[in-house]
Parts: structure tokens; C-alpha cells; sequence
């Protein structure tokens, strides 16, 4: 194996999930962050404050990082990362966002996904741009890890772009399993079978509200197709065309 530390930019509703329980194959639990040790199940994951405080109880043994952490997360580490990522389209990020809340929080399961969406902290947090901001953040302005609030303007898009292009491996949500191929083939890892969870189902959406999504989420679909210019795929269509 591969002594290569990584860091995996986990982006909400990518296949992040299935693809942790892939590399959990390749790196074994004690190796990676988090695990059951790290204490509580969300600080874990979206906590940058807590991820550095464990890294300093765990260095030693970890080799690869994942959770909700922006890119710049990395340079609070002072250690070298192998960085990968993987992107979706993001009128169906965001609606595969809204159906699994919906799902897994009872206090929300009967809201529409209109109604999701224009919760401020779920729109401001993990909605709006998020695949931008996980990019484009700095460690200056970074005040609550992927939750922080921050403008959104062509510098902050072209940043991102900058970011993301420095990523080593980026792959797309529709084309998984040739991305994990490519991990594969690169560093020699053995990911077993694929493990596709949770999946959030589908609903019909009301194409105006597909519209609204794609409208506010402008800035996550250049970086998309940015994106898919990396990988060697034809850009997508915005979904806020048709």
C-alpha cells in the first residue's frame, strides 16, 4: 500500500459515501479519519476544529481524511496530501440533498423540498454554491468550516476553479465507476465491489423550481463543467435551460 497520505474533499451528495466504504476496504478503519474513535458522529465530519485536534492524537496512523472539510482545510494540517474529489451536477446535487434531509429528519418529513431549500441554514450552509465554496474558502475566512457564509463573485468562482484544478484525481458522480477505476490504476488500491448507498429515491420536481435552482447555484455549474473539461467529458447541459 501506498504511504501516501489523501485527502478527500467530500462533497454533500457525490457518492462520497459509497466511496468511503470502498477506501475503508483499502486503508482499514484505524487508518482512517473518522472512525468510531473520534467522538461525536457530526463533529467529526464537519468539524474543522475537531478534525485538528485529532490529527494531533492521530497523526501517526492516519492516511487518509475525509468528512465535510473544505480543500483549504488541508493547509491547517502542515502535511503533504494526495487530494481527490468527486463533483455532480448541481440542480441533482441539490435535489438529492433535499430528499435524503427530508428523509432522515423527522422534523422536516413532511416539508416539501421547496420548503428544505429555503431553510437559511440549509440553503446558506449546504445549498447555496457548495461545491464552489469547498473550493474557493481560505483559512482566513474559514469561521465554521463548510457552513461559513461568504459572497459569491467571479474571483471566488475563478479560485475555485484555480483550487480544483490542483486537485490530483477529480471525478464525477455520473461517471463513478470509471473514477474509481482510475483510483484503482493509479495508486494500486483494492476497493472491492461497488457499495451504492444512500440513494435518496426520486420525485417529479416542477421544472420552475429545477429553474430556481439552477439560478441560484449559477457559480456550481461553470465549476461542473469546468469540472468535466478536467476529466475529458462533454459539458453538461445547465439544467436551468431547459
Amino acid at each position: 500500500m501506498t504511504q501516501n497520505r489523501f485527502f478527500f474533499v467530500h462533497l454533500q451528495k457525490t457518492a462520497g459515501t459509497s466511496l468511503l466504504r470502498r477506501m475503508k476496504r483499502q486503508f482499514g478503519l484505524d487508518a482512517v479519519y473518522p472512525n468510531d474513535s473520534d467522538g461525536d458522529p457530526i463533529a467529526r465530519v464537519i468539524s474543522v476544529e475537531h478534525l485538528v485536534d485529532r490529527w494531533r492524537v492521530r497523526r501517526e496512523e492516519i492516511r487518509l481524511i475525509t468528512g465535510h472539510f473544505p480543500l483549504c482545510t488541508t493547509e491547517l494540517l502542515d502535511e503533504d496530501f494526495t487530494t481527490i474529489t468527486v463533483l455532480r451536477e448541481p440542480v441533482e446535487r441539490t435535489l438529492s440533498y433535499l430528499r435524503h434531509h427530508r428523509t432522515t429528519n423527522d422534523v422536516d418529513r413532511e416539508r416539501t423540498l421547496e420548503q428544505v431549500y429555503e431553510d437559511p441554514f440549509r440553503f446558506h450552509g449546504l445549498i447555496h454554491n457548495h461545491m464552489v465554496k469547498m473550493f474557493s474558502l481560505t483559512t482566513e475566512e474559514m469561521t465554521d468550516g463548510a457552513l461559513t457564509r461568504v459572497a459569491f463573485t467571479p474571483e471566488r468562482l475563478e479560485r475555485a476553479k484555480k483550487r480544483l484544478a490542483a486537485i490530483d484525481v477529480v471525478g464525477l458522480q455520473g461517471e463513478f465507476d470509471a473514477f474509481c477505476t482510475e483510483l484503482v490504476e493509479r495508486f494500486g488500491w483494492d476497493l472491492g465491489e461497488p457499495a451504492y448507498i444512500n440513494r435518496s429515491g426520486s420525485e417529479d420536481v416542477a421544472e420552475d423550481f429545477r429553474a430556481r435552482i439552477a439560478h441560484d447555484n449559477a457559480l456550481d455549474i461553470e465549476l461542473y463543467d469546468f469540472a468535466r473539461g478536467l476529466v475529458g467529458a462533454a459539458p453538461a447541459s445547465s439544467a436551468g435551460s431547459s
